[in-house]
């Protein structure tokens, strides 16, 4: 799979380029896009022409993570005679907060093909994604995608989405994995209440689980990078890095 970082920002920031989180995974003539937050759009239509999308994931319905659906309707609805589809898996209301944003029913409904997300594994294209509920919102997913089902034994990526409690992504980690991670909260401590991670929890996680790369993202306004890297190489001792917008790696 090639990971191409389309936006990592958390829900505000002073980085210009603080675009909100979506990450694009390709395998062949497969392509997923996990999360379309604040501005996303755009990168990703420099980078893949957005209706060939095999499907977008969201992780949970806050605005840095799915509001860029909106151009990407306007996209599918207007720049194409008939009228485009893409299959969107995502929490339960994702619909209805859609059609409320733009007070009109069905807002979106004419363009994707939506599936609720659940805990358990589909196939997208030849890429399988087994999503786990996660502690943030009522209704938030952690992702593994990889090729092939989880029995077939490839390496597979970890998205956090975001996540209060670095233990629920356990599940969803099979050793030598990559993890792709918040940290929001940058070297600690994550504010009570906050349900978001900081580096030194996303370090331990990453050593207990015995993951092969760490990706970190998500870092909220006000923490430093580099404080942030050695708090989580305190407690993982393999390769680790802050992925930005405009980042493409091979997993």
């Amino acid at each position: 799979m090639q990971l191409d970082v389309i936006g990592a920002g958390p829900a505000y920031s002073d980085r210009p380029d603080a675009i909100g989180s979506s990450y694009l995974l390709r395998s062949g003539d497969s392509s997923l896009l996990l999360d379309l937050g604040q501005g996303a759009f755009a990168r990703l239509a420099a980078r893949i022409e957005p209706s060939g999308l095999s499907a977008v994931a969201i992780s949970h319905l806050h605005p840095d993570h799915f509001i860029d659906l909106v151009p990407l309707r306007h996209y599918l609805r207007y720049e194409f005679d008939p009228q485009r589809r893409v299959r969107v898996l995502a929490p339960r209301e994702l619909g209805k907060r859609l059609d409320s944003l733009w007070g009109e029913p069905g807002f979106a409904a004419g363009v994707f093909e939506y599936q609720a997300q659940a805990p358990g594994e589909c196939q997208i294209g030849h890429l399988s994604v087994e999503s786990a509920r996660v502690r943030h919102t009522g209704d938030s997913y952690g992702m593994r995608v990889s090729v092939g089902s989880r029995s077939s034994a490839t390496r597979g990526l970890v998205y956090s989405g975001d996540c209060g409690r670095a233990a629920d992504l356990a599940p969803l980690i099979l050793p030598g994995d990559d993890l792709l991670c918040e940290v929001s909260f940058g070297p600690g401590p994550a504010a009570p209440g906050a349900e978001h991670l900081d580096g030194p929890a996303v370090g331990a996680l990453a050593a207990s689980t015995n993951v092969g790369r760490l990706f970190l993202t998500h870092l909220q306004m006000g923490f430093d990078p580099e404080e942030t890297l050695a708090s989580v190489r305190a407690e993982f001792k393999g390769p680790v890095r802050f992925v930005w917008p405009g980042d493409q790696l091979e997993l």
